[in-house]
């Protein structure tokens, strides 16, 4: 065992028997509730790392029942360790402030209530992440947008995570709903998939079927790196999506041309030189004088590079908005923005919920999304 995995798991181990101490006596629930607790607890400590290595030791359709064991509990120890956390350091206070409210019973009912707590967050979670994203209807003013443009419209899937827990069925309802919409464009910024293409193939198949009048593009995120990126562009190709490496098209829209370019993730460089991110040389020959110029770059944080060399607006993914709490904490210490519509000097950035999740089957305050993009005159 990797000796970064072993500590991972030792770490974990020691949270779900920080969660055990804690709760367990408050609650009382006898000898065998208490030995099968600990069970419970031991189990999720160790299906937790296995979830993220099922294909390595087992069979694939192990591996997926090992990978839903995994995400489950990983959502709801999320939930517990929180609310454990809060819940010692209310009684914490009240110790140290009014030590008389301290009873058995405020211990016991705190208790039950951070288990029951985090069962409905998971279970309100889990209903969101499974839905079929809704549809979210942005206007993008733009500045010098010619009339001809006014009112075209992007529709942007973004960060489905199609894998072990994310399957064919979900990703047909979410092209059904994105060509319902009829746009006139259609973005997909990157981690479309977790897993290899000998695996996921037959799953990724709907997107054969995304329809739009100037066609479908797609950029890589970084779960494509870590799922053998040239494999995927070649089979996102092979479906009819055209892929967008650091480069352009140049579209004719009622005789205004409007430039879409997409840009390889911000991390690609790691994982192959060849593919670092570009957006200076994705706009290189694109005629000067486009009515708007769009890029499609999987993280937000390639709106710096991109303002510089001129686009108009970004639209991005890869923060799934924090998908829950506390991870939506985190996300501002490495993205310039969440979610929604933001502004950089002259550059519009438009940054996705993301339309799957990823790991737990869990959304809360962070609802997946389809983004319908209208451009408008400002």
């Amino acid at each position: 065992m990797p000796i970064a995995l072993t500590i991972a798991t030792l770490l974990l181990a020691l949270l779900h028997y920080y969660i055990g101490s804690s709760l367990l006596p408050a609650l009382d629930p006898g000898v065998v509730g208490e030995a099968l607790s600990w069970l419970l607890l031991a189990a999720s400590t160790l299906l937790m790392p296995a979830s993220l290595f099922s294909r390595r030791i087992a069979q694939l359709a192990n591996a997926d029942r090992i990978a839903w064991a995994g995400s489950l509990a990983m959502g709801v120890f999320s939930s517990l360790l929180i609310l454990t956390l809060l819940r010692d350091l209310l009684l914490a206070a009240l110790a140290f402030t009014a030590p008389a409210l301290l009873t058995a019973a405020l211990a016991y009912q705190s208790a039950l209530a951070v288990v029951m707590l985090a069962a409905a967050i998971t279970l309100a979670g889990y209903i969101n992440a499974r839905r079929t994203a809704k549809v979210v209807q942005v206007d993008v003013p733009m500045a010098n947008l010619p009339p001809e443009l006014h009112g075209f419209t992007i529709a942007q899937i973004s960060d489905i995570h199609v894998g072990p827990t994310i399957k064919r069925g979900y990703l047909d309802r979410i092209v059904d709903r994105v060509n319902h919409l009829q746009p006139d464009l259609i973005a997909v910024t990157g981690d479309l998939v977790d897993g290899s293409v000998r695996d996921l193939a037959h799953h990724t198949e709907p997107l054969k079927r995304l329809a739009a009048r100037y066609g479908t593009y797609f950029v890589t995120g970084n779960h494509e790196y870590y799922s053998n990126a040239h494999a995927w562009i070649a089979e996102v190709e092979r479906l009819g999506v055209r892929v967008l490496m650091n480069e352009h098209v140049v579209l004719e829209h009622q005789g205004a041309q409007l430039v879409v370019a997409g840009v390889t993730d911000y991390t690609a460089h790691h994982f192959d030189p060849a593919h670092r991110s570009d957006p200076l040389a994705a706009l290189a020959g694109a005629p000067a004088d486009a009515a708007a110029r769009v890029l499609l770059a999987h993280q937000p944080r390639s709106a710096e590079a991109a303002a510089n060399a001129g686009f108009d607006l970004q639209l991005s993914g890869h923060t799934h908005g924090g998908q829950f709490f506390p991870w939506n904490l985190f996300v501002p210490l490495q993205q310039p923005f969440t979610a929604g519509l933001h502004k950089l000097r002259d550059l519009w950035v438009y940054t996705s919920r993301g339309t799957g999740y990823w790991g737990p089957p869990k959304r809360i305050g962070a609802p997946s999304e389809i983004t319908r993009l209208r451009l408008v005159r400002a």
